[in-house]
């Protein structure tokens, strides 16, 4: 960690100009993969029975992998 020690206060003051990272929760998602995944399996089932579900299904399943991104 980056920053510095305030001798006047003692307390440690944290650089404000170093970017914190998000850590991802790895279990977290895998399961919101996992659920996409099956999602795109139905859409794709459903593509030779009604392209307009299956398109439906599969513009669903992008939605959560925008989702998964953002765990």
């Amino acid at each position: 960690m980056q920053g510095f020690y305030n001798g006047k206060t003692d307390k440690w003051i944290p650089d404000p100009f170093t970017k914190y990272k998000h850590h991802p929760d790895a279990a977290k998602h895998q399961l919101i993969s996992f659920i996409k995944s099956g999602i795109r399996i139905v859409g794709y089932i459903w593509l030779p029975i009604n392209i307009i579900v299956a398109a439906a299904i599969l513009l669903v399943s992008e939605i959560i992998g925008i989702y998964e991104e953002l765990v």
